[in-house]
């Protein structure tokens, strides 16, 4: 139970931020056709995806309940799960990603590692901020 207040907040965060990129960005620089290079894949849908991971660990993080929080594996499950769900959702929606050739997937991969240790070092440096 001590999980679903940060997994509601991580939800909503991730919802609206992914939102706002599909509408910011997906709709009036990709475009249907999508990217056509690495480099436009990676600004136009890596680094905001990046962004939307970071902020939906990082607040779904701050949401964990003391004294929780001080168990790492706990807290990491609390911080984590929703922008891991999202990436399976993502996975089982696009079925051309999942082959283990696909540059895509690992760039997702990659995000999804880099966005939610990013949000874990965000929320141990604001806990240290409030110290």
């Amino acid at each position: 139970m001590t999980f679903v207040r940060s997994w509601a907040v991580g939800v909503l965060v991730l919802v609206v931020t992914e939102y706002i990129q599909v509408k910011a960005v997906y709709d009036n620089a990709v475009g249907p056709e999508g990217v056509g290079s690495f480099g436009a894949a990676l600004v136009f849908v890596h680094i905001p995806n990046l962004l939307c991971v970071v902020l939906a660990t990082w607040a779904a993080a701050r949401a964990h309940p003391e004294p929780w929080r001080r168990t790492p594996g706990r807290h990491v499950a609390a911080a984590c799960a929703v922008p891991a769900a999202g990436q399976l959702l993502t996975l089982s929606l696009r079925p051309d990603l999942v082959s283990v050739s696909s540059l895509a997937l690992w760039m997702s991969t990659g995000v999804l590692l880099a966005g939610c240790s990013m949000g874990l070092l965000l929320d141990k440096w604001w806990e240290g901020r409030e110290a």
